[in-house]
């Protein structure tokens, strides 16, 4: 208890990095973002000088979603850089920060049995 009389709750919040909240949209519906071609990603989620992603590589677009995952700190970055069909697909092979991985997968719960069936 704080000295105003409130009951701090033990659980931190889940984090995308230390003192940072992930990113989360509302509704899978809205990621609507690219699957195939080459994209550049916006220097501020990737910070290399060639920024051009192959997303017909599968590693590459893996690569992709777990960088954008990580690194947004908005939902329109979300919706810009991910589709939420391959989004659940590519979920059980995504290597994610515990608190990215919590986060979305209390908000949306068809991701934690995406990961349970792999």
């Amino acid at each position: 208890m704080d000295p105003s009389g409130f009951v701090r709750s033990s659980r931190r919040p889940h984090e995308a990095r230390p003192g940072r909240r992930p990113a989360v949209v509302a509704d899978l519906g809205e990621l609507r973002g690219p699957t195939t071609g080459v994209v550049e990603l916006p220097h501020r989620l990737f910070w290399q000088p060639d920024r051009h992603v192959d997303l017909d590589r599968p590693g590459l677009l893996t690569w992709m979603y777990e960088t954008v995952l990580t690194e947004a700190v908005r939902s329109d970055e979300l919706r810009t850089w991910l589709h939420g069909p391959t989004l659940v697909r590519l979920w059980p092979q995504l290597y994610l920060p515990r608190g990215v991985r919590h986060a979305w997968e209390e908000r949306h719960p068809v991701l934690r049995s995406r990961e349970a069936a792999a």
